[in-house]
């Protein structure tokens, strides 16, 4: 079954991304920040990071520079959520796919089964 990594801080978004995946079959891990995530990363490989930006103790760009900087994580791919940040200019710079918040659900459950198969 493939898995999907959520990385969101916020309670609600995080549990709302995770009954819509499981509901769809995936398995899902959460992490409430970037550090949580790449530990979670080293003990279960995920086929797809959900990310949020804003968070506390390690934020998306940290995640992301320590994602990349991890060869055994470097190719896990990502996908961006934010409310925050312009989403081109973050596709860009961290490159990944980004969408903005609040975001299309359709939209997550196309790009994750484009991903995960």
């Amino acid at each position: 079954m493939p898995c999907v990594l959520i990385v969101e801080d916020d309670d609600d978004v995080r549990e709302m991304l995770a009954m819509l995946l499981r509901g769809e079959s995936y398995e899902v891990m959460t992490a409430t920040n970037g550090a949580e995530a790449l530990n979670a990363m080293r003990h279960r490989r995920p086929c797809l990071v959900l990310l949020d930006l804003m968070m506390p103790v390690m934020n998306g760009w940290d995640f992301r520079r320590f994602q990349l900087s991890d060869p055994a994580l470097a190719d896990v791919p990502v996908i961006c959520l934010t409310a925050v940040f312009d989403p081109a200019r973050v596709a860009e710079e961290l490159r990944v796919r980004c969408f903005r918040k609040p975001v299309a659900l359709d939209d997550v459950l196309n790009e994750v089964a484009a991903v995960c198969g």
